[in-house]
């Protein structure tokens, strides 16, 4: 079906192809200067490290819910063995292993080559460039080292929820109260962090139950497309969220519209599958919701 008029304007005004040259593949990480980093920097106070991955394991997030997304397999292919098989009980001996999985089967971003419409990526490359051997171009490689101010804006707390309810579409609206609630301005550079408190029922009841929706449809609370503005006006530059499919689901307008806005017309990095739940405490507790 061809794009909606809805789709179709949005994407005009928040479009950044050739704000950064014709040439560029990181989009709205350009907006992380040195100056940005620098400034990041004093956002440390207590110096506390709070991870923010959930573990790879075989009954993780993904639950067999989208094709092609196994949970990670992991096969020891050597346990206590010697190196030297004729060595004897003193000698190295070595564990090892590996993992099978794939890559968007925990938390993640989105690298901006992970969606394309009408043939195109981001900053107009054609979307055959990326092929059997990956992506040419727009590649998840680009990211590298990404350091900036982070901020959560928590949602579900701002509303005065533990969880939000699926579907619920989060706007402009609530990323503002959210923001109200943590004290704190949004600035250019920043990584947001967007709470619905979706993870705690992945903690409880496994990923079946987390990707899948209290009705066991795939509906899910996340992003609006009035948010896709707000993301843009603040030259946001990524956002992650702690659920599966990251925008709200069953989506508002064309199916996945957000991925195609932020990845495709904007070029903004998009993670999911964050785990935010010892982060919304630690905020909550002291008031401080930047790092």
């Amino acid at each position: 079906m061809p794009l909606t008029r809805e789709f179709q304007i949005l994407a005009a005004q928040v479009r950044n192809w050739g704000r950064w040259g014709a040439d560029d593949q990181l989009g709205t990480l350009n907006f992380i200067t040195p100056e940005v980093v620098a400034t990041a920097a004093a956002c440390v106070r207590h110096g506390r490290t709070i991870p923010l991955a959930v573990p790879l394991e075989q009954d993780g997030v993904q639950a067999g819910f989208v094709p092609g997304r196994d949970n990670p397999t992991l096969t020891m292919h050597a346990v206590n063995e010697p190196l030297d098989p004729g060595a004897g009980p003193g000698s190295f001996h070595t564990s090892d292993d590996h993992v099978t999985m794939g890559l968007q089967a925990g938390t993640h971003w989105d690298g901006l080559g992970h969606a394309s419409y009408s043939g195109q990526m981001y900053n107009g490359f054609d979307a055959a460039t990326i092929t059997d051997k990956g992506a040419s171009r727009c590649g998840i490689h680009h990211l590298r080292s990404v350091v900036s101010r982070g901020v959560l804006l928590d949602v579900a707390r701002a509303k005065g929820v533990d969880v939000l309810d699926c579907p619920y579409a989060i706007t402009a609206a609530d990323l503002d109260e959210a923001a109200s609630l943590a004290n704190l301005q949004v600035r250019s550079g920043d990584i947001v962090l967007v709470r619905t408190g979706r993870m705690a029922i992945y903690h409880q009841s496994g990923g079946l139950a987390y990707c899948l929706g209290p009705n066991q449809d795939g509906s899910n609370a996340g992003m609006s497309m009035s948010s896709v503005a707000w993301l843009h006006n603040n030259d946001i530059a990524a956002v992650a969220n702690d659920t599966l499919a990251f925008e709200v689901y069953p989506s508002e307008s064309d199916a996945l519209a957000i991925h195609l806005l932020h990845l495709v017309d904007m070029g903004l990095t998009q993670g999911q599958n964050w785990d935010l739940e010892a982060l919304s405490v630690d905020c909550a507790t002291d008031g401080v919701y930047e790092f």
